[in-house]
Parts: C-alpha cells; sequence; structure tokens
C-alpha cells in the first residue's frame, strides 16, 4: 500500500479475513481493549481520590473533584485535535499510537504520587498521551474497509465492545485492588489503581508493537516528511502542550475551558469547511451535516459523563447500597454500562445489519436522535426515583442507578460507534484524522460541560437529593428536546450527506 498520506482515499489491501472482518480488526480491537483498561481502571477513582485525598472527605470538595474531572475529560478528548492533525501530516497514525502510549503510560505512573500539584501534572501527561493515542486508531478501523462496504459501521460497533470489555474489568479489577492490597486507608490504596492502569497501558504498547505489520501499510507516515523531523516536531509539541495543559487543569478549570473549547471548536469547523469548499459542493455539504452532528453529539456527551462524577457521588451518598452485611462498591457502577455495552452490541450491529439489507435502516442524524431520547429516558427515570422512591434514610434503590446505566448504553450504541463511522466517510480524504479529532473534539465540549453541570448539582457543600432531582430533571428536558429537534431535521441532514449511510 502507498504511503502518500494516511487520510488518501485508496482500497484497501486484501486481507485475510476472521469472523467475517479484516483480521487486523482483531489486533486493533485488543490495542484498544487494553488502552481502555488503563483509562477506565483510573476513572471511577479520580473524583472520590480528590475529595478523600485532598480534601479529606468533605463534601465541600465534590464541586471542585466533577470541576477537575470535566476538565481532565475535555482536555482529554481536546487533544485528539492534535493528535489527529500530525498524524494526518507528520507522522502517520501508526507513530502517533505508539508515542501516545509511552507519554500515557508515564502519566498514570506520576499520578501515584500523592501531591496535588505532581496529580495534576501526572494528568496533563495522560490527556497528552490519550490524544496522540485514541483518534488514529480508531481511524485505522475505517481504512480497513471499503467506502461501500455494508461492514463498516458492523465492525465499529465490534471495536466499540473492545473499548467496553476494558471499560468493564478495569474498574472490577481496580476497585479490588484498591480495598485489598494494603491495609492503609482506601485513599493510599489509589495508588495501586493508578498503578495497573499504568501496566495496562504497557501492555497496549507492546499488544500494537508486534501487530502492526498485519495492517500492510495503513498508518505509516505520509512520505513527503522526513521521518526524524516529524518525530522531532511532534515529541517538541508535546514538551510544551504537556505544562500548557497543566496551567489549563490548575490554574482555569472547566468553566473557563468554555470559551477555549468553543473557540477550538469553531477554529476547527473553519478549517474543514475551508477544505470542504476546496474539494467542491459535496464535499462542503457532508462536511457541513458533519459539524451539525458534532453539535448534537456534545449534549449528548454532557449529560452521559455524570457517570463519573455526579453519578459517583449519588452512588456514594444517596443509593442504598446494601445486600445484607455487604456493600455494594461505588467503582463497580462503572462497569455496568461497560457489561451492556458487549451484552448489547452483537444485536445492536445485527440490527442495522439486518435492516440494511432491507433497505430501511434509520439515517446517521436518526441513530443520533434514538442516542439522544435513550439518554433522555435514563434521566427520566432517575426523575422518578428521586421524587417517589426516597426510602426514610434519604436513600434510592439500587435498581434505579443500575438501569440507568443499561439504559444510558442503548442510547450510546445508537450514536458512539456510529458516529465514528460516520466521521471516516463524511471528511474530506486529506483530513480524515483532523475530523476524528474534531469529533472527539465534540465529545471534549460535552465532557467539560458535564463537570461544570456536576459541580452545580453538588453544589457548596455537596449533592442531596433535591439537588439531584433539580439537575436530573433539567437534563431529561435537555435530551429529549434535542433528540426530538433532530428527528425533525433529519432529512435535511441527510441531503447534505448525499448519500452517505
Amino acid at each position: 500500500m502507498s504511503t502518500a498520506s494516511p487520510g488518501a482515499p485508496a482500497a484497501p489491501p486484501s486481507f485475510p479475513q476472521r469472523l467475517g472482518h479484516p483480521a487486523p480488526l482483531w489486533m486493533l480491537f485488543m490495542t484498544e481493549y487494553w488502552e481502555r483498561f488503563a483509562f477506565y481502571g483510573m476513572r471511577w477513582a479520580l473524583t472520590l481520590y480528590i475529595v478523600a485525598q485532598f480534601y479529606g472527605g468533605s463534601g465541600t470538595g465534590e464541586a471542585p473533584a466533577n470541576d477537575v474531572y470535566g476538565a481532565y475529560l475535555a482536555l482529554i478528548y481536546a487533544a485528539s485535535l492534535f493528535g489527529g492533525y500530525v498524524a494526518d501530516q507528520l507522522i502517520g497514525y501508526q507513530r502517533s499510537i505508539l508515542i501516545g502510549a509511552v507519554i500515557m503510560a508515564s502519566g498514570l505512573f506520576v499520578i501515584m504520587i500523592p501531591n496535588q500539584e505532581i496529580f495534576l501534572f501526572g494528568l496533563a501527561l495522560v490527556i497528552v498521551g490519550n490524544g496522540l493515542f485514541k483518534p488514529n486508531i480508531s481511524t485505522m478501523v475505517g481504512q480497513l474497509y471499503s467506502q461501500e462496504d455494508r461492514r463498516r459501521d458492523a465492525g465499529f460497533t465490534i471495536f466499540y465492545m473492545g473499548i467496553n470489555l476494558g471499560g468493564f474489568l478495569s474498574p472490577l479489577v481496580t476497585g479490588w485492588l484498591a480495598s485489598v492490597i494494603t491495609d492503609t486507608p482506601l485513599q493510599q490504596n489509589y495508588k495501586v489503581v493508578f498503578l495497573a492502569s499504568g501496566v495496562g497501558m504497557i501492555l497496549s504498547f507492546l499488544w500494537f508493537w508486534f501487530g502492526r505489520r498485519q495492517l500492510h501499510g495503513i498508518g505509516r507516515p505520509p512520505a513527503e516528511v522526513p521521518q526524524a523531523r516529524g518525530i522531532g516536531i511532534v515529541l517538541g509539541c508535546a514538551a510544551i502542550g504537556v505544562p500548557l495543559v497543566y496551567f489549563l487543569l490548575s490554574k482555569l478549570g472547566a468553566t473557563a475551558l468554555i470559551v477555549i473549547l468553543g473557540v477550538l471548536f469553531i477554529g476547527l469547523a473553519v478549517m474543514l469547511l475551508v477544505e470542504g469548499i476546496r474539494e467542491g459542493a459535496v464535499a462542503r455539504d457532508k462536511v457541513v451535516a458533519m459539524l451539525i452532528i458534532f453539535v448534537f453529539n456534545a449534549l449528548f456527551w454532557m449529560f452521559f459523563e455524570q457517570a463519573g462524577s455526579s453519578f459517583n457521588f449519588l452512588a456514594q451518598n444517596i443509593v442504598d447500597r446494601m445486600f445484607g452485611s455487604w456493600e455494594f462498591p461505588v467503582a463497580w457502577f462503572q462497569s455496568v454500562n461497560s457489561l451492556a455495552i458487549i451484552g448489547l452490541a452483537p444485536i445492536i450491529a445485527a440490527i442495522w445489519i439486518w435492516m440494511g439489507k432491507r433497505n430501511v435502516e434509520p439515517s446517521i442524524p436518526r441513530k443520533f436522535g434514538l442516542g439522544l431520547v435513550g439518554n433522555g429516558l435514563a434521566f427520566l427515570l432517575l426523575m422518578y426515583a428521586l421524587t417517589y422512591l426516597v426510602d426514610a434514610h434519604s436513600k434510592i434503590p439500587f435498581w434505579t442507578l443500575f438501569m440507568v446505566y443499561v439504559i444510558q448504553s442503548v442510547g450510546e450504541l445508537c450514536l458512539s460507534p456510529v458516529g465514528l463511522s460516520m466521521v471516516t466517510k463524511l471528511a474530506p480524504p486529506r483530513y480524515v484524522g483532523f475530523a476524528m479529532g474534531g469529533w472527539f473534539l465534540s465529545i471534549a465540549n460535552g465532557n467539560n460541560m458535564s463537570g461544570v453541570f456536576a459541580a452545580w448539582v453538588s453544589g457548596e457543600t455537596g449533592m442531596t437529593t433535591g439537588s439531584a432531582l433539580s439537575g436530573y430533571t433539567l437534563g431529561f428536558w435537555a435530551l429529549a428536546g434535542a433528540g426530538v429537534v433532530l428527528f425533525l431535521i433529519a432529512p435535511l441532514i441527510q441531503k447534505l450527506m448525499h448519500g452517505v449511510r
């Protein structure tokens, strides 16, 4: 395969097939599995650790912890914009993944040190490393298939199962490790959580290092850029980017990042539109359709990402987790979403294929509308529980939060894997990695707002049933309203897609 531009439109190599899909899909699946093991292995612990370690367990620490969490997740995905661009233009997808894995692993080991400033610096390393890793492995999945291959969406859904297999096991493993490895207080055992996540990232690096030959040239660097020069530029940018990200985390926070991320999104939109206009009216229309979807995507993740912030404090303070003398760990709620994805993903993928063969598959905008409405129904359940099911101890039943994660998972499956596939279909060919970074930038905007929203739900003294009900009521109406709007304008967006489904 030519090494011209990683995003150049070209027929994929003739790969051996395994279980109905190109064989490299399964190598990328396992690489992403271990990276997600690392990511989710420490994600559940962040807000709880910040409150326990740096605020002495006081409820007054919930709002600043949520703020840091939202900013961290936002910058994780915003960094994908940088990672997608440098992979497209400088070092290719393969090297971007390998360099990102090394930087991310180093950050996971650094955050083991229980000092707030060093902790934030470690998070900055994780952010920069993940930005180089995350968008580019998703882009390579798309390059395993031709544009006309009906298996693309199913392939992305299978790949998405790798994400969620790691997301399911890692909270169970790291949550257990945090409680049994030593006899010190739980917040000290979070060192073990971060250590296990770092080991997972090393395994991701090794899996890709030894498996990348299967790709037959997909993801190699642009031929016109000298290899040493490209790597040097990227490492230099990373050396500047880590202190910058640390400053954004430690000095600005999620509220100030709303403006910064908004400006970044506008700049990305302009660049993609200019490229689309340069390539003609069809490419321009596809970019416009993609950007509209990006806006709705941000709203979805604003409320979905309560899972790692306000839902954690809801589980800790307001959900009845007792089963006799045994208490269900807060960390294990984070595995429910991934377990539901693993169980439901093959069913959803089969439904899309079945409907596609009969030409009745919902359009991409309508799949996104279903995702928004599904997310909204989860908040409707919380509204009901917080209104009618609160017991004498101000607790709501365990099953309600459990089912919230399951319902959100259905919405996620309608939206997220389809979105990854959409970007590879609609983006200008020279900017596929950059557009994938834009997809993650839209998630970044949503994640950042999720931290601001979660901080508002917790207030100055910590979450109560009243503050949770008020916040989650707003979440329901915002999601349901957006889903209805998207259904109404779906024909217009589909027209702009020029036949892409």
